[in-house]
């Protein structure tokens, strides 16, 4: 069934409706859910019955990540159930109960929690997307023991983690939100279920915040900043004629954008000559430049920044070059032959210049090293 029709079926009604969801050991894919769902505006005054039991269940409007059905006509979110096989369009990972509810829930969501944005429209179904894929995907594949890398292969190549990363991320520091083991309880079954539904409140309050915030900042900001970097990429032959510099007006977030654009221009230049794009160095945007102050660029000092390899690496496509790392001000100057240097950092990704020509030069310079 299409997420949409979630809305239409839902209506309004009194008294407020309930949602259920099992007791016991919390996970974050169901305080997500629960927190995701009172988002929409029909489940804002819901209530919360955590149990297992099927006749309490019963009870419920919606049940979220318990009862084993998926069943979207009923108001039934569960994927433990053996056949369950569902993922969200265009990706591979399984979906979870938060998974579930933001594919029929999302949209709505979205539209209800940002004035302005239809339901059905573009840029609302590009945040449904991409929120799914920088935040909710993640605590499905979590719930699902799902790893971020294939550990054979990993394990193939001899690649060792680092360090371990386990403890930092949404997924276990929500799990740490349950009691321990050892915990005293109350003797009185009511108040431990109490005591506990207390703790996944307070989970699914804290997860919750997160994704607002998530929401909030690609609202506000990256999306507003889609159409800068656009527009920046269509003007890169003004600044180099293989386009590899890109010039902001300020300081915006950039990356998902850019590798977007570039996908685009190089699917156009297949659908146009029946080739492959040009997918070599030289035609890729090697360094972005911003001034610092916005509002005054002609005297604001200025950062050129490198394109990372991906949105999520620490290589870059080109990293400044060798020489200047490290260095700063005067000393730099000399090594580079260009006034008004401030700094490169250490590992080569981002540095900057005093002045607009300053930090033109360092780009020009380093695209040829």
């Amino acid at each position: 069934m299409a997420e949409e029709s979630a809305t239409k079926r839902l209506g309004t009604s009194t008294p407020p409706l309930r949602i259920g969801t099992h007791n016991g050991h919390f996970h974050a894919d169901e305080a997500l859910a629960i927190s995701l769902l009172r988002l929409h505006p029909t489940y804002t005054t819901s209530t919360l019955l955590r149990t297992r039991d099927p006749s309490l269940l019963s009870t419920c409007h919606t049940i979220v990540d318990v009862g084993g059905v998926y069943d979207p006509t009923q108001n039934r979110y569960d994927h433990h159930q053996r056949t369950f096989s569902h993922t969200f369009p265009g990706r591979p990972t399984k979906l979870s109960s938060a998974g579930l509810v933001w594919l029929h829930f999302g949209k709505a969501i979205i539209a209800a929690s940002c004035g302005g944005l239809a339901e059905d429209g573009g840029e609302t179904t590009l945040l449904w997307e991409k929120l799914y894929g920088s935040f909710i995907e993640a605590i499905d594949a979590n719930d699902n023991g799902i790893g971020l890398y294939d550990t054979a292969l990993l394990a193939a190549a001899g690649i060792e983690r680092r360090f371990d990363a386990g403890a930092v991320n949404v997924s276990a520091l929500v799990g740490d939100l349950n009691h321990n083991w050892n915990d005293p309880k109350p003797a009185d079954p009511d108040a431990a279920q109490e005591a506990e539904d207390q703790r996944f409140l307070e989970a699914s309050s804290f997860i919750g915040d997160v994704f607002r915030r998530k929401l909030a900042f690609y609202v506000d900001a990256w999306l507003p900043a889609r159409s800068i970097v656009q527009e920046a990429y269509a003007a890169r032959a003004k600044h180099d004629p293989r386009g590899r510099i890109v010039v902001f007006p300020q300081s915006v977030p950039w990356k998902d954008h850019l590798y977007t654009v570039e996908a685009e221009a190089e699917a156009r230049v297949q659908a146009d000559s029946g080739v492959p794009g040009d997918t070599e160095k030289e035609s890729k945007v090697l360094y972005v430049l911003y001034p610092e102050d916005p509002s005054a660029p002609a005297t604001s000092r200025w950062r050129i920044q490198c394109v990372p390899v991906t949105k999520d690496s620490f290589e870059s496509r080109q990293a400044l070059p060798e020489a200047w790392r490290g260095m700063r001000d005067e000393e730099l100057d000399g090594l580079s032959g260009i006034p008004g240097c401030v700094f490169v950092h250490a590992s080569g990704f981002i540095g900057g210049n005093r002045t607009w020509d300053g930090v033109r030069q360092m780009a020009l310079k380093a695209v040829e090293m």
